[in-house]
């Protein structure tokens, strides 16, 4: 194997740290290692850890004192021999060990390619290298728990006894073709139809999964909208439990958008805190305020703040009408005060909820974080069991679903044989494409382009 198969790369995140690790994966990753250590004889046992140092190839200048691990191929992480080197996190330092490697003949790996190696040599399937990526952006616990069973292989588990049953429709429809005098005998037409509805609905219970998987993995966008100083930046404080954001009694204080990451019940949720909407002069302001409407119009879910100490004003009606049509509910601010009593339905014709709360006292919040819920909790039934999260097996499912159907109909139609077939032969197809057994590399390069870097 030429040299330039041999990659490498920081598998840790860039910046200082306690430490930093350099991956390398290929035929040559021992001999690589045995040039920064300056010694030819170093022979370690597999899978053991040696504190060795490390030196500049090009000068022999002492760079590091690490930690050296040997993986011997197969039985490594890539199926190839591979060696990581546990070094003090100094970005510089790491830098200049990875540049000494790739001086010395190794490759920069390209994203994803450790798992591709992988996937590859059989370690594992394109599902479980997929919830690695998940489990690297996992932002929850709950993602993590479900990108963690997904990585132990349960989607391939849920899928074999689906693939097993297609093929056990298509061995009896192949064999009828040898005899095409003879029609199937009623029993057994009768249990591939039943089969094949049953495969159906199996395929689209597991594929209804998505709603609630997708909220688990990619979460909501929640923008807290309002005019100026009705409390928006102290609520985003309050929902946070820290100070977030400047907070004051001047109008305008908020003049961008930020945003920060709640965890609600097992869903991520990016809520921002936005610049106050009204008509302004001032340049600064103005583009928060652009920013804001931006914000409302990217949003799963608007916020509308309102000050309960005072009556509505016009200013709350134009900020209304910038929300428009999308999704929202209404936040009364400031409840401690004594406050104006809106109903439910009774807000500028709309028919959204109204909760009032207090950030300054925290009144009202656990009613509100329910209600950011709400509205999604329909397609949020999570019980603790699997999840479909990725939106790529989410799309495969259905066009298995609707394959099976096609062959469905087409069977009690007494078609073809030919025609089912072609059908169920697709569905099958379609299952392959989720663990990587029937996909192409173009789809493989896209999907691997979106990993890190060392991964």
């Amino acid at each position: 194997m030429p040299a330039s198969n041999t990659i490498v790369a920081l598998s840790t995140p860039p910046g200082r740290s306690g430490i930093g690790v350099i991956r390398l994966s290929g035929a040559r990753a021992l001999d690589f290692t045995c040039s920064l250590l300056q010694d030819n004889h170093f022979s370690p046992q597999p899978n053991s850890v040696s504190l060795r140092t490390i030196y500049d190839p090009a000068n022999g200048e002492i760079l590091d004192r690490a930690l050296i691990t040997y993986f011997k191929s197969p039985r490594s992480f890539t199926g190839e021999d591979m060696v990581e080197l546990s070094c003090h996190g100094s970005p510089i330092l790491l830098l200049h060990i990875v540049d000494a490697l790739l001086h010395l003949g190794a490759r920069a790996a390209d994203p994803g390619e450790f798992t591709l190696r992988s996937l590859s040599s059989g370690k594992i399937n394109l599902a479980q290298a997929e919830s690695l990526r998940d489990l690297i952006d996992a932002q929850t616990h709950a993602a993590v728990r479900q990108a963690a069973r997904q990585l132990g292989g349960e989607l391939s588990v849920q899928l074999q006894p689906i693939k097993d049953s297609l093929l056990k429709i298509i061995v009896p429809l192949e064999s009828s073709l040898e005899f095409v005098e003879d029609d199937l005998p009623p029993v057994i037409a009768e249990r591939i139809n039943k089969q094949l509805s049953d495969l159906v609905q199996c395929v689209e219970e597991l594929a209804q999964t998505f709603r609630a998987g997708r909220l688990l993995k990619e979460g909501l966008r929640i923008t807290l909208a309002g005019r100026p100083n009705v409390g928006k930046s102290s609520l985003f404080n309050a929902l946070l439990a820290k100070d977030r954001a400047i907070v004051t009694e001047i109008p305008g204080t908020t003049r961008d958008s930020l945003s920060e990451l709640l965890n609600l019940q097992g869903i991520p949720v990016l809520i921002t805190d936005t610049a106050g909407v009204r008509a302004s002069s001032d340049k600064i302001e103005s583009i928060g305020i652009e920013r804001t409407k931006r914000a409302i119009a990217d949003a799963d879910l608007v916020v509308v703040v309102l000050d309960s100490s005072i009556p509505l004003t016009s200013e709350d009606q134009d900020v209304f009408v910038e929300v428009g049509a999308s999704r929202h509910l209404f936040v009364f601010n400031k409840s401690d005060i004594l406050s104006h009593t809106y109903q439910d339905g009774s807000l500028f014709g709309s028919q959204a909820p109204v909760i009032k709360v207090s950030a300054k006292t925290g009144a009202g919040l656990n009613d509100l974080r329910d209600a950011l819920l709400q509205p999604f909790m329909r397609d949020f039934s999570f019980d603790g069991g699997f999840l479909i999260t990725n939106a790529r097996h989410f799309d495969l499912l259905q066009r298995t679903a609707t394959s099976l159907r096609a062959s469905n109909e087409l069977f009690q139609q007494r078609a073809s044989e030919e025609l089912v077939l072609a059908h169920l032969y697709n569905a099958l197809n379609y299952l392959g494409g989720i663990t990587g057994e029937t996909t192409s590399e173009e789809v493989l390069s896209h999907i691997f382009s979106t990993f890190c870097i060392g991964k």
